[in-house]
């Protein structure tokens, strides 16, 4: 009702909790910053409302210097700023480039660039901003193998494809890196490493923003990638609203804030609607409150539960076929219609195949099978939430004993293991209130 007033919910509570308890120190005054701002300000960038601050919840980030209001520009950053691949064919790099075949991708070449830019030091033109990316990143790219192993099966799957990805680039890549041999002061073998590597790819996966260039004859693929300084020092925050481009008029990227924001606050972007797991494979964080988060069922996961039904095999293919069998989720609220869904279709006998579309399509099943199916979807929940309990237990143990690379690492998936946790366990309340209630009918034999 309109002017009824109501306590504020979990979610919003806690976000207040976490704005009072965020303290922050500012850091533009240090060295690295200070060569920052001269670089980019050479270019053409001015910046009077965000300066570089650490903060006690988040790490680094941008601090506002004077409320934001809404619609207003956050930050427009000049085209000349912008780290892209027509940055790198216009440098020394150009040549070798141009004239290798085949030609070599957008994610290579700036790969490459960095790696090269960092090897050089102070005498790269690029050095103030190689200067203050991170050493070392969170991302599955970097896990050790016991950090693997307490990763969330469809997850650690996800991040061995990861580490693999890396491992290929870099080996198919050897006769490239050779002819590089010239401009390098070191043998190529020691600056072009896998390491190297790996941590210029995971520059460019999670600091770019999305720019679209024209295509030409010297690179293979899509070309979207740029790296922005100063503005990649922006965190994630899911629920905050910001417009993000490249604008074609002003040739700058600009962020709008949509809701504005408060003074000596911190400033978020919001890099998309993605659940945890997303955010840590792809950028090597979880964030916290997250409205997006789920839980994954993985589907080996799920066939081992039920692999005493004879026609487990038929379904299985009939549910890739229809394009089913993937994304198989619970929430806090409860199991995602696909799951259900995957599972009401399950729960038919062979013998009644002609019903199997129709489920697919949203027909209900009668009041035994969708109990069975509830009750599976529990059992599920009840596994999932054992294995997350041995992993929270292995994660304590070993944060007594490793190194502060490996301590960062396991902190960012005890994380998502905690939250799992609490997923889990909410959906196993929901559904036990679920199987107190009787349907009124049944539509399937």
């Amino acid at each position: 009702m309109r002017g009824c007033r109501h306590r504020p919910g979990r979610a919003a509570r806690k976000r207040r909790q976490k704005q009072e308890s965020s303290r922050s120190v500012s850091v533009c005054h240090q060295l690295q910053y200070v060569r920052l701002m001269k670089f980019l300000h050479q270019r053409g960038f001015t910046s009077s409302l965000l300066q570089p601050a650490l903060f006690t919840d988040t790490g680094r980030g941008l601090q506002t210097l004077q409320t934001i209001k809404p619609g207003q520009l956050l930050i427009s950053l000049p085209e000349s700023c912008l780290l892209t691949t027509s940055t790198v064919l216009n440098s020394y790099l150009g040549h070798y480039i141009k004239s290798w075949k085949p030609c070599l991708s957008p994610l290579l070449v700036l790969c490459v660039f960095l790696v090269c830019e960092r090897h050089r030091g102070e005498a790269s033109d690029w050095f103030p901003y190689i200067d203050v990316l991170p050493t070392t990143y969170t991302c599955p790219a970097y896990f050790t193998d016991d950090v693997l192993a307490v990763l969330p099966a469809s997850v650690r799957r996800q991040a061995l494809e990861q580490q693999e990805t890396i491992r290929e680039i870099h080996s198919l890549n050897q006769d490239f890196f050779r002819s590089l041999q010239p401009i390098l002061s070191e043998p190529v073998e020691e600056v072009l490493t896998y390491a190297a590597l790996r941590w210029a790819w995971c520059s460019v996966n999670t600091r770019s923003v999305f720019k679209s260039h024209p295509p030409n004859n010297f690179l293979s693929g899509e070309d979207v990638y740029a790296l922005a300084p100063f503005l990649d020092l922006l965190n994630h925050q899911p629920d905050v609203k910001v417009k993000a481009s490249f604008n074609d008029m002003t040739r700058c990227y600009e962020i709008r804030s949509v809701s504005g924001a408060q003074r000596y606050q911190q400033a978020f972007i919001n890099y998309g609607s993605h659940d945890n797991q997303r955010l840590l494979l792809e950028y090597g964080f979880v964030a916290l409150c997250n409205p997006h988060s789920v839980v994954y069922v993985d589907t080996d996961f799920l066939c081992d539960i039920l692999r005493d039904d004879r026609s487990l095999v038929q379904k299985i293919i009939f549910l890739k076929e229809n394009n089913f069998f993937h994304n198989l989720t619970v929430s806090s609220e409860g199991p995602s219609w696909r799951l259900m869904t995957a599972l009401r279709l399950m729960s038919l006998p062979q013998t009644l195949y002609h019903h199997w579309k129709p489920v697919l399509l949203g027909q209900a099943v009668c009041e035994d099978r969708e109990e069975w199916s509830i009750q599976t979807v529990k059992t599920v929940c009840q596994r999932l939430l054992l294995d997350t309990y041995t992993a929270l237990d292995e994660i304590s143990h070993l944060l007594q004993q490793c190194d502060q690379s490996a301590r960062e690492q396991l902190l960012v998936v005890m994380s998502l293991r905690q939250e799992e946790r609490c997923i889990l366990g909410s959906c196993l309340e929901v559904l036990q209130g679920v199987q107190k209630r009787q349907p009124d009918d049944a539509i399937m034999p």
